[in-house]
């Protein structure tokens, strides 16, 4: 975010909506899912996207944001504007913690992966008869879930993931992509949304929960809002893509597990374009005249 120039143009609008210094928050801050944090996302995301299209020249006919993508999704494609959605993300994600202060406060998301799905269906049935709730937030791929539940069963949970011969990968607090949380939904709904006019895509949207195509405003503002009480399921976009003829991804944002899974490299030609890769081109010296000895 310091040195990269596609980024250093979005910092200062941004600076400008939040009415703070993004980059001072965003180092200063040690929750992942702050609202320093969650903007830092955006702004790097459309940051590599614009790198993208600028050095790679692509030219996208369909953009998919899975969960928190989602809002650089509705930039990049004209849905919202990027001072609206920089706004946006921050008071979401206040609302958020307002929201889990008080309800559901011992709920976490956990994501497994390599987990064979009858021992998971058996492991997830056990818990419904012994009066425990639980909800898949997300797939991601064949035995790689996102399953939120209490975190005073996650130890238990954790524990019988590795003896089925799969791992646990991360927990997330708050939690995401749940049923139960509707009334979240609604608040977002009736306390953020009313300030943003939500405009229909230029390029068609992906939705991250089913993979339908989205390309009206309204089915857009659907789309944003379903993030809270519905969950993710990858694979389901993965086959809308490749059912409208993509045949390349380029994935531009921070690393993640989306352009890893089998089914986004098993059907398509994936192109990654993360902090990371475009640090080290940056920072790669560049070899001109003769040798100084």
């Amino acid at each position: 975010m310091v040195l990269d120039p596609y980024v250093r143009r979005l910092l200062p609008l941004a600076d400008e909506a939040l009415g703070y210094s993004l980059l001072d928050r965003f180092y200063e801050s040690d929750e992942e899912y702050s609202e320093y944090t969650q903007v830092a996302f955006l702004v790097n995301s459309l940051a590599l996207a614009h790198r993208a299209e600028e050095e790679l020249g692509i030219r996208p006919d369909y953009c998919a944001g899975p969960s928190f993508g989602q809002k650089a999704a509705a930039v990049w494609t004209g849905s919202l504007d990027f001072p609206d959605v920089v706004r946006m993300t921050a008071e979401l994600a206040r609302c958020e913690q307002e929201y889990f202060s008080a309800e559901h406060t011992d709920v976490v998301t956990h994501t497994v992966m390599r987990v064979p799905d009858s021992g998971l269906q058996e492991y997830l049935s056990g818990l419904s008869e012994q009066g425990h709730w639980y909800e898949i937030s997300g797939r991601l791929d064949d035995g790689f879930v996102m399953v939120s539940l209490s975190d005073r069963l996650l130890e238990d949970f954790t524990s019988s993931v590795s003896a089925m011969g799969g791992y646990s990968m991360s927990t997330m607090r708050p939690p995401v992509h749940a049923k139960a949380f509707h009334a979240l939904r609604r608040k977002a709904a009736e306390e953020v949304f009313p300030r943003y006019g939500v405009r229909a895509p230029r390029i068609p949207v992906i939705a991250d929960q089913d993979g339908h195509v989205v390309d009206t405003a309204d089915a857009m503002r659907t789309m944003l809002l379903d993030t809270f009480d519905v969950a993710i399921d990858w694979p389901a976009v993965v086959n809308s893509l490749v059912n409208l003829g993509v045949r390349t991804v380029y994935v531009t944002g921070p690393e993640n597990l989306f352009r890893r899974v089998q089914c986004t490299v098993r059907n398509f030609d994936v192109v990654a374009v993360d902090p990371k890769n475009t640090l080290q081109k940056m920072l790669r010296p560049v070899r001109t005249g003769a040798p100084v000895l």
